[in-house]
């Protein structure tokens, strides 16, 4: 399936397990896709439904930029495809959702300050832009919704702010991660990282009692 698609479905199955044996997408959780045109725009997406240890080619489908999916198939979009296809109009070329604990603890425990606020690590340097451990990294903080066409709304508004854009990743309160890069290799390079400082961030705070 998706024969032309066939590099990037390896990658992506190669995403899956190495996410599932580091306990970021257990059971269906998780989604993740890359874009495989920009004329039309067209997403190459997890299927629905889908174990994330254990993906298979035909577990794969198109979604165009109204994450819609593309051809004849039986298969259902993520219900979350509209936050892919937002970030992909603003330059994504590979998104990636992952539901680690770390990640559904601390976006709950600050949803009330809209963002979690990362700073002094090393591990920072792992995000796009960033080259010092003395910069911070702002992670906004979004609650769940069943509205996805919302939030995708606000994700886009976000993006598209000239003076202080949404970057490097967001969560969605109780839910878990979401991050891209400009392909698979750096969204995946950033997923490592934030993951590395939740837990960093979740681990002082049993030690010491503060984030």
């Amino acid at each position: 399936m998706h024969s032309d698609s066939a590099a990037e479905i390896t990658d992506l199955i190669e995403t899956g397990r190495d996410f599932h044996r580091r306990g970021w997408s257990l059971g269906t959780s998780s989604n993740y896709s890359v874009v495989v045109s920009r004329e039309p725009l067209t997403l190459l997406m997890t299927g629905s439904g889908f174990d994330k240890g254990r993906l298979q080619p035909e577990q794969f489908l198109l979604v165009d930029e109204n994450a819609a999916a593309v051809g004849e198939t039986t298969l259902k979009p993520s219900a979350e495809a509209l936050l892919h296809t937002a970030l992909a109009k603003h330059g994504a070329g590979a998104v990636l959702h992952t539901h680690s604990v770390a990640a559904t603890v601390l976006s709950e425990h600050f949803l009330k300050d809209g963002a979690l606020h990362i700073r002094g690590y090393e591990m920072l340097k792992g995000l796009s832009g960033i080259t010092t451990h003395e910069a911070e990294a702002v992670i906004e903080i979004y609650p769940n919704t069943q509205d996805i066409a919302s939030l995708a709304s606000v994700i886009e508004s976000r993006l598209a702010d000239a003076v202080n854009p949404l970057r490097h990743g967001f969560l969605m309160a109780g839910h878990g991660l979401y991050t891209w890069g400009k392909n698979l290799a750096a969204a995946r390079r950033q997923i490592e990282a934030l993951e590395f400082l939740f837990e960093v961030v979740t681990q002082k705070r049993l030690l010491t009692g503060s984030f």
